[in-house]
């Protein structure tokens, strides 16, 4: 994918987006080492006004799961702070309705948003089958559909057109994976325990979650909560900049330490 997009000046959310860095998600210092850094700018503009921190609102951040048409489901998920409200979309106009009515701080989208090196479009032959972000995963044992895969074709075009538009807007957005997300966290995948999924979610401190959201819901859930932890400086990058968001576990380590 190219360089991310340039994040608009003219933040919609002063209140909020003056927290932030320009950029997007820069990779820290130990990917040139060949490893994936933490993600370190968004959260950099807070650690810089921690003394009048607490008159600020909390980020708003919403989590899609898009699907590979506009014919099925796309999850949506809306996180306030703690608060999360799920609901289902199908055009990408009731998408783009969505980011617009809730004007967040951020957007990670479960779908690719890059292509792999040496192609041009989805439909390329040339080039390479896996992106340096697939292949950190893959290091990491990690299961994932590689972006060539057949299904995975439509959802890439897809997910690579609504980022533009999302964009166009003036709305930060980076690639989320639920299901590494979870992996990480030590919750199960929507498709093995969903109920499992709903309160491991509650357990990292999601609120407002029912037992009546779908399995597109809670992994919408899960891409918000991945933003939220990406916007307070406990994200990590997979592949650089245009890769995969996805908690840090060393945040975890301290936890249970």
């Amino acid at each position: 994918m190219a360089a991310r997009a340039r994040r608009d000046r003219s933040h919609p959310h002063p209140e909020r987006g003056d927290r932030l860095l320009p950029g997007v998600l820069h990779p820290g210092p130990d990917l040139r080492h060949g490893k994936s850094g933490v993600v370190r700018d968004l959260a950099e503009g807070r650690r810089r006004k921690r003394v009048v921190a607490s008159h600020r609102k909390p980020f708003v951040v919403l989590g899609i799961d898009l699907a590979g048409s506009p014919r099925r489901p796309t999850g949506l998920c809306l996180l306030r702070g703690s608060q999360a409200q799920t609901s289902v979309a199908f055009s990408d106009e009731d998408i783009l309705n969505t980011v617009h009515q809730a004007q967040p701080d951020l957007v990670p989208i479960d779908a690719p948003l890059s292509l792999p090196k040496g192609r041009r479009t989805i439909s390329d032959r040339g080039g390479e089958h896996f992106r340096d972000c697939d292949l950190e995963l893959r290091r990491r044992g990690i299961r994932f559909f590689p972006v060539t895969l057949g299904p995975m074709r439509m959802l890439t075009e897809r997910g690579l057109e609504l980022q533009a538009k999302i964009r166009g807007m003036g709305y930060r957005v980076i690639e989320c994976y639920p299901g590494a997300a979870q992996d990480v966290w030590g919750i199960p995948r929507q498709h093995r325990d969903r109920k499992e999924l709903l309160a491991g979610l509650k357990k990292l401190g999601m609120r407002g979650l029912t037992r009546a959201a779908t399995s597109d819901e809670l992994d919408a859930a899960t891409a918000a909560l991945v933003g939220q932890w990406a916007l307070s400086g406990r994200g990590e990058m997979l592949g650089g900049e245009g890769g995969i968001c996805i908690p840090s576990g060393r945040f975890l380590e301290r936890q249970r330490g």
